[in-house]
């Protein structure tokens, strides 16, 4: 598997999916959950309206993953995962771990090749940027990634994207 670190924006991605740091109700939100919505159109919302209503009522459990089509993105897919809360005292790595290993389950069983990710629970969740980097660049390099040859984490910003590569450096 190639690991690559990009800076960018992820929904304008050419890859087959990408991971979208979701809250648990899936109907959108605020910064990389509502860029992907607002790029996917509206769509991608009534797709999860439909996923709320038919399997996930009480919304997505922190740690798991669902996927959705990408309609008007470049990615076939958008994969939805909730990371775990700082603020709100969801401080179990474990459970951020679970966000990048069901993510790549999830695109493994859609036959993707490749998958974008972004700094998941790193920004108004509130953890810690080098944590996020090294539980996600070990949790993907650990993970049983099926067909999934390249992973891509696409980040805001010089900081963030520093972390992802010390991280890369020292636990890949």
């Amino acid at each position: 598997m190639r690991i690559q670190i990009v800076e960018g924006d992820i929904t304008k991605r050419d890859v087959d999916a990408i991971v979208n740091a979701a809250n648990s109700s899936l109907l959108g939100g605020g910064g990389v959950d509502g860029a992907i919505h607002r790029a996917a159109g509206p769509e991608l919302l009534e797709a999860c309206r439909e996923l709320r209503r038919d399997w996930l009522p009480q919304g997505l459990p922190v740690g798991a993953a669902v996927a959705t089509p990408g309609y008007r993105l470049a990615a076939r897919w958008v994969i939805h995962t909730v990371g775990p809360n700082w603020h709100a005292g969801e401080r179990d790595q474990a459970l951020l771990a679970s966000c990048f290993s069901e993510s790549l389950s999830v695109a493994a069983a859609l036959g993707a090749g490749s998958v974008a990710f972004p700094a998941i629970s790193a920004g108004i969740y509130g953890w810690d940027r080098r944590v996020v980097a090294s539980t996600a660049v070990g949790s993907v390099l650990t993970a049983d990634a099926g067909g999934v040859d390249v992973v891509e984490f696409v980040l805001f910003g010089p900081e963030m994207a520093a972390a992802f590569r010390t991280a890369l450096r020292e636990v890949g």
